[in-house]
């Protein structure tokens, strides 16, 4: 993946990036700052366009088969004057009229969240943790057979962060659904996935996939077990400034 910067001098992004992730798996990528990780997120979103390789969504080429891809950024990004039920909407008023089957899925998702309470609210009378919350739910309105999600507690306190990361394990548990997460937090991506991928620095490439051996239904008492801080540990291996 390469990109063309002002005066004609190309960098390039990513380089040999060969993955596959299973329906219905929750995979993390790791990397420092500037490696790619983003990048390769936009590509399998379709924001971006590969300069060269391929890529597959459930059995389609390129996301031109129907494949569905659902998106959660960093920031909720939330329209403000239009209410919580509003927002969540908008994917499907921007392709076609809503029915009522669509406003029972969508109140059927803030129910899912905690925010059956607040569909008539705006988004500067809920909390950043609310907000986010609300912004997974309109991710997955289309139901998406990919969601992906580029940092989305990486602007909240530790406390808020903690909370939403076992609210996303059960999401990921109820709904059943692939997803592929960014996070700059080891911690993060030990506590919420199936397997971790660390990526090298730019040109950004996978050097190593890790199974984190856990289960699939994760409380913050995993935090304290042996096989999480083993696989922290490994993972942090690879970002350790050395002497």
């Amino acid at each position: 993946m390469e990109f063309q910067l002002s005066g004609g001098t190309g960098v390039t992004a990513l380089r040999d990036v060969n993955l596959s992730v299973e329906p219905g798996q929750f995979v993390s990528i790791l990397g420092p700052s500037g490696c790619g990780k983003t990048t390769l997120l936009r590509v399998l979103a379709g924001l971006e366009h590969a300069t060269n390789g391929r890529v597959s969504i459930a059995g389609g080429d390129d996301r031109k088969d129907g494949a569905r891809v659902g998106m959660v950024f960093q920031r909720p990004i939330l329209l403000p004057w239009r209410s919580i039920l509003q927002n969540v909407l908008l994917p499907i008023q921007v392709t076609r009229r809503v029915t009522n089957a669509d406003r029972a899925r969508a109140r059927t998702l803030l129910e899912m969240v905690g925010l059956e309470d607040f569909e008539t609210r705006y988004p500067n009378q809920l909390s950043g943790g609310m907000q986010q919350r609300a912004a997974i739910c309109r991710a997955l309105i289309t139901e998406p057979e990919l969601l992906l999600l580029d940092e989305p507690f990486g602007a909240l306190d530790a406390m808020t962060r903690d909370n939403l990361n076992v609210e996303l394990n059960r999401i990921w548990r109820e709904t059943g659904k692939t997803i592929i997460l960014i996070t700059h937090s080891i911690p993060e991506a030990v506590f919420l996935s199936e397997r971790v991928l660390v990526m090298s620095h730019r040109p950004g490439r996978v050097v190593d996939d890790v199974d984190v051996p856990i289960g699939s239904t994760r409380t913050l008492d995993v935090l304290g077990m042996p096989a999480f801080n083993d696989t922290a540990a490994h993972l942090r291996a690879h970002f350790e400034v050395r002497a």
